[in-house]
């Protein structure tokens, strides 16, 4: 999946009278998402040698896969270690670079511990609705990566003040992106796990809309203005509640039902 670029934050719109000034953010280094594509990669690499030298099995796969009678069978680690997993090499250059543009910039927001939150319940909910809705074994970090893109569409509407003008065109253009990624996954034999996608963008949209950073421009005794995160730990609960909660009981229905 291919999307946009975070972009830096945009100087405030200016008020009639007044003169626009810029804010930017403490830069911070992304290492969450350095980790996450280093963790990704190395279990590719497990996968390869697995395949290569173990009789072709793929026991990295075998033991993580989103594979429904597994998962029935009480095995519910499943509903988050595909996100480690892919199927090829294309198949994980494809997702690490969509995670290396958008999750830098994203994280520069989040910070990295809420944004660690944020990538695992979009993976989650992203497996949990395969799981649900598709019979088919799958694995891939796209459903994380759904949930990183909804985020930052929510992240650019919750903050549209701050972005200006550019905040439309810049949603337009997301949306445009997510658009087609997902209608590739409705192609006849596509092998894409459509549902995965969608259960991640609900899941980050969800997400992002509780616990995502709301910015507000205050006042302070050093440089005189700043961006101030009004979005607090109590947020970061309801989320992961909001979120991944409701995902849990559509598994434990599943469950019910057998």
């Amino acid at each position: 999946m291919t999307v946009p670029e975070s972009e830096t934050p945009p100087p405030v719109q200016p008020v009639e009278g007044r003169i626009p000034v810029f804010l930017r953010t403490k830069a911070k280094k992304p290492l969450v998402t350095y980790i996450i594509l280093a963790v990704t990669v190395l279990m590719f690499g497990l996968q390869y040698l697995s395949q290569t030298f173990l009789g072709g099995v793929d026991w990295p796969f075998v033991l993580g896969g989103k594979i429904n009678e597994l998962i029935l069978r009480g095995q519910i680690w499943r509903l988050i270690t595909p996100v480690l997993l892919h199927g090829s090499l294309l198949h994980l250059i494809f997702n690490m670079y969509a995670l290396f543009i958008i999750g830098r910039g994203l994280e520069q927001f989040y910070g990295h511990w809420r944004y660690l939150a944020l990538y695992l319940v979009a993976g989650y909910t992203g497996n949990v609705l395969s799981f649900i809705f598709s019979a088919n074994p799958s694995l891939g970090a796209s459903t994380a990566i759904f949930g990183l893109a909804a985020a930052q569409g929510v992240l650019i509407f919750k903050n549209r003040k701050l972005f200006g003008n550019r905040s439309q065109s810049m949603l337009i253009n997301l949306g445009l992106v997510l658009a087609i990624n997902l209608s590739l996954g409705f192609s006849a034999n596509s092998g894409i796990d459509y549902w995965g996608h969608i259960g991640g963008l609900v899941g980050g949209a969800v997400f992002a809309w509780v616990a995502g950073p709301r910015f507000m421009v205050k006042a302070n005794n050093e440089n005189g203005i700043e961006l101030v995160d009004m979005v607090g730990r109590e947020e970061l609960r309801w989320a992961v509640l909001l979120s991944a909660g409701l995902f849990t009981a559509a598994v434990i229905g599943k469950f019910i039902a057998g």
